[in-house]
């Protein structure tokens, strides 16, 4: 994939996306709309996707970027397992918040599986929250704060899956109007992935 980040266009497409999306919600939020508010020409979205179910991969691509830049610079800061954890707890929270538009998203494209190219893209975000998970594992396998005889691959789905789950289950509590008493935090996150990366969830 080609990389895109630095390009101002391609930021301010995602950042009005993301934002539309916030307002509208996903079903509501269309090409036309993001081509109005950022000013771009058809011709250039369509040069970086072909349908506004590929932009909204690209959203979650760009949040899941962002977690990986909290936990570099937080591995960079010390040389242990708890800041950078905290960093990737923190940042899946921040996905799976029920008003945050990552969750939409994610609730918005599992919704429309069947329909042509979306099943692409949300493999495409398995495969790039599952890859991102294994490196951060592996690193701290390298640097000695995670044991070598954890399985980094296995570890790392059981984080993809952790996050899927509680993007459901605040998505079924949001629609039947439930609060629960006390919400899985990134604090939770946090303990249950120790538990995993220590060797007690292999």
């Amino acid at each position: 994939m080609v990389d895109h980040a630095s390009n101002s266009s391609y930021k301010r497409l995602l950042e009005t996306a993301e934002q539309l999306i916030k307002e509208k919600g996903c079903r509501n939020t269309t090409l036309q709309q993001i081509m109005l508010n950022t000013g771009l020409s058809k011709g250039a979205i369509y040069h970086y996707v072909k349908s506004k179910e590929e932009l909204f991969g690209l959203i979650l691509a760009a949040q899941l970027e962002q977690i990986n830049d909290s936990f570099h610079l937080a591995v960079e800061e010390g040389r242990n397992l708890t800041a950078p954890l905290l960093a990737i707890a923190e940042g899946f929270e921040q996905l799976q918040q029920k008003d945050s538009a990552a969750n939409q998203i994610l609730t918005y494209l599992i919704s429309q599986k069947d329909k042509p190219g979306v099943a692409g893209v949300l493999q495409q975000f398995h495969e790039r929250s599952t890859a991102a998970s294994c490196s951060w594992i592996e690193l701290g396998q390298r640097e000695g704060v995670i044991s070598r005889a954890v399985d980094a691959r296995k570890a790392a789905e059981q984080c993809v899956m952790l996050s899927y789950g509680m993007c459901l289950r605040n998505m079924m509590l949001a629609e039947a109007s439930v609060s629960p008493a006390r919400a899985f935090e990134k604090e939770d996150f946090y303990q249950f992935m120790l538990i995993i990366l220590q060797g007690g969830g292999g």
